[in-house]
């Protein structure tokens, strides 16, 4: 089970995919805010091995998140239980500036 308790920033990943595996690789402190990393599936190709993010398998979590693909990213606010903005993952730098303007 997932629990959010402060504003989130959800991503979700596949193998494969080279935005996924430069997000999950690089360093995200310029992201804000708890940042989960999530796919539908386990990475059968080894990709994921020595990520420097977290990789949370979970179809529940996918599917309660209502995620349809990936690279996507969501940013939660689960205290107003409402999506702040959502957007297509390329990379960490990408996302931050992306949401920079909703975390005021």
């Amino acid at each position: 089970m997932v629990e959010l308790s402060e504003v989130t920033l959800v991503v979700a990943i596949k193998s494969h995919c080279d935005g996924c595996r430069e997000f999950i690789n690089t360093d995200v402190h310029e992201l804000p805010v708890p940042v989960l990393v999530i796919s539908a599936v386990d990475d059968e190709s080894s990709e994921w091995r020595d990520a420097r993010q977290r990789v949370l398998v979970s179809p529940d979590a996918f599917r309660l998140l209502d995620l349809r693909s990936a690279p996507f990213y969501v940013l939660v606010d689960p205290i107003a239980a409402r999506v702040v903005t959502e957007g297509v993952l390329f990379g960490a730098s990408q996302v931050a500036k992306e949401i920079a303007p909703y975390l005021n």
